[in-house]
């Protein structure tokens, strides 16, 4: 039975019930199913909606232990209308980021999550950072800092001189800002005129104009991912009412750890230890025998059937680099894994191959990953605000 299906004794074990009344919730629309394989007898259950069925018994039941429970991986703890995962998709406000990816720009994508409109993207990007003073003052502090690091320092020195970004009613211009400073920052340039995807390109390729679609495409599949841990630090520092300026520098130190963006300086290493598409079997086989994972192909519990995301991008980079020996390496993992345990790359193994493709510095991926995530962390800040709500939950004591 395919992953996102269960069978009608599993659904009806699961949650608790005799068969008929499993068909009965089929009947009225709470859980839907479909024919699965070649016979019209065998039917499967979408897992997805049996869960959801059964975190609202868990609740009705015991309030305390689901909530609980559903600061991991469980039951929505807030109301957002930025992003939707359902039924293996990817949705910002309703419009499927797979398309979005293919025909829209990153500031046209921002502009959506920000303010529901792709169209006021012209007027929120007027906005011109103070990038070659915040450069000069880093210059002045000296070290050679990772790219994170300096996003960070460069957001202290930025806001020491941006009084407007203590109004929340200049919001998106200083999220425009902000965006355009950490691009400048990552491409070493003070002309951030440009699309975001275009900077890049022009600091990193320049003789090759062809990658900014791709770039773009790939920033806008990592703008946001509903409540993840970097968007939900984010959010919560949003909720004291405090300025964009700290709210990315929350998010920005949530992305860092190997649970989370720091995966991907996994996937980099892993990828330099395989080296070539002959030793791909015998290396897989050694991690799993002992015990680890293959980085960048953990089990999504949001994508049951695979990571579109991690799909799109590795379509892309097989459509524009088919010859590239980084391409090829991670197209044979991708199917060595397919094969032995039918898992799929995730967006944390494409995006490093991305940036092996365009040759592009060490831990690049983290560094475009958390430009484009911005873009989320923002959005969430900003419906924050709206709310008006702090966000505190209560801790249940387990104490003496």
């Amino acid at each position: 039975m395919e992953e996102r299906y269960l069978t009608a004794r599993d659904a009806a074990t699961m949650l608790g019930i005799s068969l008929p009344t499993l068909y009965a919730y089929v009947s009225r629309g709470l859980i839907r199913s479909a024919e699965i394989g070649d016979s019209r007898h065998r039917r499967g259950y979408v897992a997805e909606d049996v869960q959801r069925l059964k975190n609202r018994q868990d609740v009705r039941r015991d309030p305390e232990t689901a909530t609980t429970h559903a600061m991991h991986w469980g039951m929505p703890v807030l109301d957002s209308a930025l992003t939707r995962i359902a039924d293996g998709a990817l949705y910002y406000r309703g419009r499927e980021v797979t398309e979005l990816a293919m025909t829209r720009t990153l500031e046209e994508v921002a502009a959506l999550l920000w303010t529901g409109e792709m169209t006021a993207a012209d007027e929120i990007f007027q906005a011109a950072p103070p990038i070659a003073l915040v450069r000069e003052r880093l210059t002045r502090l000296g070290g050679d800092y990772p790219p994170l690091q300096r996003f960070a320092l460069a957001l202290d020195l930025a806001l020491h001189d941006d009084l407007a970004a203590y109004d929340q009613d200049n919001a998106t211009r200083t999220g425009a800002s902000i965006l355009k400073l950490l691009a400048g920052l990552l491409a070493a340039t003070d002309d951030v005129s440009a699309p975001i995807a275009q900077i890049v390109q022009r600091a990193w390729l320049p003789e090759r104009p062809a990658v900014v679609a791709l770039l773009n495409a790939a920033l806008i599949l990592c703008a946001d991912h509903e409540l993840n841990t970097s968007s939900f630090a984010a959010r919560v520092v949003a909720s004291t009412g405090a300025n964009l300026y700290l709210v990315m520098q929350a998010g920005l130190a949530a992305v860092q750890g190997h649970r989370h963006g720091g995966h991907m300086l996994l996937v980099e290493e892993w990828l330099s230890l395989v080296a070539t598409p002959e030793r791909v079997r015998g290396q897989i086989a050694a991690r799993l025998q002992r015990g680890e994972c293959v980085p960048g192909f953990y089990p999504h519990r949001l994508y049951p059937a695979g990571d579109p995301r991690g799909k799109l991008l590795m379509r892309l980079l097989a459509e524009h680099f088919p010859e590239h020996p980084a391409v090829q390496l991670a197209q044979q993992i991708a199917a060595t894994m397919q094969a032995i345990s039918q898992k799929s790359p995730t967006i944390d193994f494409a995006l490093p191959v991305l940036c092996l493709a365009l040759e592009l510095p060490p831990a690049s991926s983290v560094a475009l990953f958390a430009l484009a995530r911005s873009v989320g962390w923002i959005a969430h800040a900003l419906e924050q605000y709206q709310s008006g709500a702090l966000i505190r939950p209560r801790a249940r004591y387990v104490g003496e």
